[in-house]
């Protein structure tokens, strides 16, 4: 992932706790960053992912770890992403690194494309790819899912696309995508992220 360097450019790093207690590695490319063409990439709208999944009957969700770490960096720009650490030895990037500006535009990109020709029952936002299904052409929702969910591991195979199994759900009658849950009712929001407004007293004025 990483290599010594002799770049003539240096970041400085640090880490972030992670929600899981682990860390993340992150990197101030500031002078990087105002030098980057901003990318155009349009963010998955989370209206229309929730439309097309809903009334499904089955639902898998994949969580691609370490996202970032799965695009290579070209040659010719590995000098760039170059930082510094406490032991004071320089280190370049071979993947894409935390605190680039285009990376989360980049990463999206890429899992669009990919899965692009599976958009039908594969949905995807940045690294959450979720798979509905429901019965159909006589056979049962369980058969049409697992025809689904083997197509969409075959292109994360080929693509070398790994995931988190301990976040992975599958053939599930309700997910939980972007802070709401989906099943074949349709679309309700998360108890959890609407405890603070349905725990509100109510006005008495």
């Amino acid at each position: 992932m990483v290599r010594e360097s002799k770049s003539p450019h240096s970041t400085p790093t640090f880490c972030v706790r992670k929600p899981n207690g682990k860390w993340r590695l992150v990197h101030a490319y500031n002078k990087l960053n105002n030098a980057t063409v901003p990318a155009q990439t349009p963010i998955p709208r989370k209206d229309v992912l929730l439309n097309n999944m809903a009334g499904c009957e089955l639902y898998s969700a994949l969580d691609l770890v370490d996202g970032y770490y799965q695009i290579l960096i070209r040659e010719s720009d590995i000098p760039l992403t170059a930082v510094s650490t406490p032991s004071g030895v320089l280190w370049e990037w071979l993947v894409m690194p935390q605190g680039l500006s285009n990376a989360p535009a980049m990463f999206n990109r890429l899992v669009t494309q990919l899965f692009r020709p599976l958009r039908a029952y594969a949905q995807t936002y940045f690294d959450d790819i979720f798979v509905h299904s429901r019965a159909e052409d006589g056979k049962t929702a369980m058969e049409v899912h697992l025809g689904h969910l083997r197509r969409v591991l075959e292109v994360r195979r080929a693509n070398m696309l790994y995931a988190n199994i301990d976040k992975c759900v599958f053939a599930s009658p309700e997910i939980k995508v972007l802070g709401c849950f989906v099943s074949n009712v349709g679309v309700r929001a998360d108890p959890e992220k609407v405890k603070s407004v349905t725990a509100s007293p109510t006005p008495r004025s």
